[in-house]
């Protein structure tokens, strides 16, 4: 987003606090949002896209921003922009009320977003850095070190003197973030940050916002349907359904919270056993015919006959016995048995209801490209 005049930064706080150090005072946090709505539409055909989040983001986190498309964050990520005016709610900035002065407010912000031209493609990859460093209201020539880091740390020191339109897809997601981070951004906004990057380039990407974060005190909202790329980088993930946060926790804790799961092997597990455990426990899945299973370190392949069956049930606690016991009154002989811990995205389907990456628009058509568009128009770009 376009930036006001704001000082030269050198990677510390704003409010000169250095990383680890507690202020006198507590800053107020990067980001709080409080009772946001917004509706699309009127009467039977309108749609709620938000409705009543509240939100607060700490300085210094990276906190990931999750939902199935149509579940309210393309529009909440807009209303905090600023790109759309809520019906109701509040953003804060920095502790700044965004309504009581925009530019003053998004002094400090900034976003790569999905679909946008996030650069002038006929420059080289240094000239936009200084381009938006420049337009952020920083003198390129003073952070010139900087860009240098970054370059070096994105793996663009290479192509520094290439226009961006010679460079592959993934090269030019690299310096999108490049071009964020130029002018010294206290908090920004990354949609799909790894799209079209190959798993190294992934890979550095993700450590060079870890240690933006933990360094040099950056704060980030990031939105991606790369469940890896979210448990990977997050502090802590928001999930998003039907308009309003459904969860809110560490990955861990969301994992943990989502319950134990026993995986059970056996050859004996037929359908009617299995449709005798679905009577009495929650199962999670089934899976026919392995072939061959570890028993006792010895391999016992299958040959002709039918391989063993594995099944997951949800069981902690006293459940696991009654499973045991279950299972023995089955005639079930046990050939293998482990704790499964669910992954985010199993987390992500329970809360949802839906695979990440399906479901429709949340605002009633208007799309996801909206959201590019008009926040390349606000920072000075042409889409």
């Amino acid at each position: 987003m376009a930036r006001g005049a704001a000082s030269e930064r050198d990677g510390s706080l704003s409010d000169g606090v250095r990383p680890g150090e507690e202020p006198a005072d507590a800053a107020p946090p990067a980001l709080a949002i409080e009772g946001l709505s917004k509706r699309f539409g009127d009467g039977a055909a309108s749609v709620l896209a938000v409705d009543d989040v509240g939100l607060t983001v700490e300085r210094g986190s990276i906190v990931g921003l999750l939902g199935p498309n149509g579940a309210g964050k393309t529009t909440l990520i807009k209303c905090t922009l600023g790109i759309v005016l809520p019906d109701s709610g509040s953003v804060r900035v920095f502790g700044a009320d965004v309504t009581d002065g925009r530019r003053a407010a998004y002094a400090n912000v900034d976003a790569m977003l999905e679909g946008a031209r996030n650069d002038y493609w006929r420059l080289t990859v240094r000239e936009n850095l200084r381009y938006f460093a420049t337009i952020a209201g920083v003198d390129p020539d003073s952070v010139r070190g900087r860009h240098d880091r970054l370059l070096d740390r994105l793996e663009l020191t290479a192509k520094a003197d290439t226009p961006v339109r010679e460079l592959s897809r993934g090269m030019k997601q690299k310096v999108s973030l490049a071009s964020v981070l130029a002018g010294g951004a206290e908090l920004v906004f990354l949609d799909e940050p790894t799209l079209g990057l190959d798993v190294e380039s992934s890979r550095t990407l993700r450590r060079e916002l870890r240690r933006l974060a933990r360094e040099e005190g950056l704060t980030i909202v990031l939105s991606s349907h790369d469940m890896d790329v979210v448990e990977d980088v997050c502090d802590r993930v928001v999930m998003m359904a039907n308009g309003r946060i459904v969860a809110d926790d560490t990955v861990a804790a969301l994992r943990s919270g989502a319950g134990d799961v026993v995986r059970v092997v056996s050859a004996d597990v037929d359908d009617a056993v299995v449709a005798t455990l679905r009577e009495r426990f929650d199962v999670r899945g089934v899976e026919t015919d392995l072939g061959a299973v570890e028993r006792d370190g010895d391999r016992r392949d299958g040959g002709d006959r039918r391989g063993p069956t594995a099944v997951e049930v949800a069981a902690g606690g006293d459940a696991l016995y009654d499973l045991m016991d279950a299972l023995r009154a089955a005639g079930v002989t046990v050939e293998g048995i482990e704790t499964v811990r669910p992954e985010l995205e199993d987390v992500f389907v329970d809360l949802t209801g839906v695979e990440p990456g399906e479901g429709g628009s949340d605002e009633g058509g208007s799309g996801e490209g909206d959201l590019s568009d008009a926040a390349a128009d606000s920072r000075g770009r042409s889409p």
